[in-house]
């Protein structure tokens, strides 16, 4: 078994890391990446700044990530859309109440309800504390995927997009696969471990390089943002 470098962890987090809050620090992490990389000084001159692309640190977001999982964002937006109509406010108290049937009306399979009463149980006895995590972001990669649901993927969205932190990579995702596929136009699209073993080079900035490859995977400049898809 071949155990990844510090370096291919998909997460690392420094005290002095600067948390991507707004355009402006995305536009700065975005121009180191470009100053020392081709592939992205190119991306940043064909795409430009890529969006923020932040959600809130909650729990409707774990929830919208697990819908995520395996399936397209439509699907999972879909479903999310009918959740919040059904319970207004996506909380742990509004997930533990509701019934098999309604979570299946919703859009969510057996395994994933499975999942998000998981977490629930979890945040409401306190077990699982995010806003914890706001305050105190070492440990929460591995806080996050000892719940069950929460895989190495969610766990690395949830950082990348609720706390902003910069240099994160989410293993797996198949928009980032393709993408560096495209870009360095390679024969086959690279798995999971050869895109982070390349991402581990991108340290520590892969959070802008993840936006600056997604974002040109959705189109670059001619990406138009898609209403209610959970992005503030």
């Amino acid at each position: 078994m071949v155990t990844p470098s510090s370096a291919e962890q998909p997460v690392r987090i420094s005290e002095s890391a600067v948390v991507l809050s707004d355009h402006d620090a995305v536009s700065a992490e975005a121009r180191l990446l470009a100053a020392s990389t081709p592939l992205f000084a190119e991306l940043l001159g064909r795409n430009g700044v890529p969006p923020l692309w932040r959600r809130p640190a909650s729990f409707a977001t774990l929830v919208r990530l697990v819908l995520e999982q395996q399936v397209s964002l439509a699907s999972a937006q879909a479903a999310f859309r009918k959740l919040e109509s059904r319970v207004a406010d996506v909380t742990p108290a509004a997930i533990l109440a509701s019934t098999d049937e309604e979570l299946k009306a919703d859009g969510f399979s057996r395994q994933k309800a499975g999942y998000v009463r998981g977490i629930a149980h979890q945040m409401a006895t306190g077990t699982l504390d995010l806003d914890g995590m706001i305050e105190r972001p070492h440990g929460a990669y591995r806080a996050l995927v000892s719940v069950r649901g929460i895989g190495p993927w969610t766990a690395s969205c949830f950082l990348l997009f609720g706390l902003g932190l910069p240099d994160i990579w989410p293993p797996g995702d198949r928009a980032l696969q393709v993408s560096i596929a495209r870009n360095l136009e390679l024969p086959v699209v690279p798995d999971a471990q050869t895109s982070s073993t390349l991402a581990a080079g991108w340290a520590p900035h892969r959070s802008v390089a993840a936006r600056m490859l997604w974002h040109d995977y959705l189109g670059g400049r001619s990406y138009v943002p898609v209403p209610d898809a959970g992005f503030v």
